[in-house]
């Protein structure tokens, strides 16, 4: 079992990498399957050199792995470390969500005393 200063190291690094939108356009295209340096790096105005550093950012944080298919090495999403960090916000998200629900009813009871 992983203590926390081992989960909140990854779970650093994981928000490092998603904070950068080049990072984030390329998970949303691996969503789709995997895909070559150079087809991720074709929407954008940047060397491959540059795509690379950005997908061993992504690799690093263990968002993407590289695969092999002869010559090709496509890069595919690894969706458990996504999982890992939805499950971090999770507690946050349910603790939002309960508080708007409450907001709501006190809004509501607000506007039924006024009528």
């Amino acid at each position: 079992m992983e203590n926390n200063v081992t989960r909140f190291d990854g779970l650093s690094r994981a928000f490092s990498a998603l904070a950068d939108p080049t990072r984030l356009a390329i998970l949303t295209r691996l969503a789709a399957g995997e895909a070559t340096v150079s087809e991720l790096g074709a929407p954008f105005a940047l060397s491959q050199p540059a795509i690379s550093k950005h997908l061993k950012v992504l690799e690093e944080a263990g968002f993407i792995e590289c695969g092999r298919d002869a010559q090709r090495r496509p890069r595919k999403l690894v969706p458990a470390a996504l999982k890992d960090v939805a499950d971090w916000v999770e507690p946050f998200r349910k603790q939002w969500d309960d508080r708007f629900t409450r907001l709501d009813r006190h809004l509501a009871e607000m506007v039924e005393k006024e009528t």
